[in-house]
């Protein structure tokens, strides 16, 4: 029998998995954003154990430290966005995870259904939502992402990419930001507050606090 499809059993861990598609998927060049695509979840690890692509536009993908889960969110959509006409929804699931295969894809338990919960539910309102086992923390989360995305959607290419930039490394400046990208400091201020960075950051660090005090109990 092929490994790929043997079950093993493992002592049941907390995760998180992101499950996600590229909206107006055919309205963009197949080859154009799925090389984009690949790029960022690339950078999280390997396929098929980490990532994997299915039905042509849709991924999913494991952010074992789930604290880090929104933090990922924001990485691949910023990057998708910093490439023209490109977007992504994205359901988080967060919970325990009871068998591993050789396929994310494949793998299951409570972080499994509650990310595809999100996405088959909670997607059709917002383009960026989360189930956990604690039904308090989606409520406050699920709208203080969909008053985030306000922003966040409307992100233009050159906004996306200071954010993805800033977002990179936590000690980078704005003139080394600048320098890569071949603009003023003045111009990397302005984009960095039409990207909402700051209170998008805010909102990142109130997340890992929520999911901090409920699996540190």
């Amino acid at each position: 029998m092929n490994k790929l499809y043997i079950s093993r059993k493992i002592t049941i861990i907390m995760t998180s998995i992101l499950t996600g598609d590229i909206i107006n998927s055919r309205k963009n060049d197949d080859h154009f954003w799925m090389e984009s695509l690949k790029e960022i979840l690339n950078s999280f690890g390997k396929t098929p154990k980490t990532w994997q692509i299915y039905r042509g536009d849709s991924f999913q993908l494991e952010i074992e430290n789930y604290e880090n889960a929104f933090y990922a969110a924001l990485k691949i959509k910023s990057h998708l966005k910093s490439t023209e006409n490109i977007d992504v929804r994205i359901g988080i699931g967060i919970g325990k995870k009871e068998f591993s295969y050789d396929k994310v894809t494949e793998s299951n338990g409570e972080a499994f259904i509650n990310s595809g919960f999100a996405f088959d539910n909670y997607l059709k309102k917002q383009n960026i939502a989360i189930k956990t086992p604690w039904q308090e923390i989606d409520e406050e989360l699920n709208i203080a992402f969909d008053l985030a995305l306000l922003t966040m959607d409307s992100w233009t290419k050159n906004s996306a990419e200071v954010f993805k930039l800033s977002l990179a490394s936590e000690n980078i400046t704005q003139k080394e930001i600048a320098a890569i990208l071949g603009i003023t400091q003045g111009r990397v201020s302005e984009r960095q507050k039409r990207s909402g960075f700051d209170p998008i950051m805010k909102l990142e660090k109130r997340f890992r606090k929520l999911i901090q005090q409920k699996t540190n109990v």
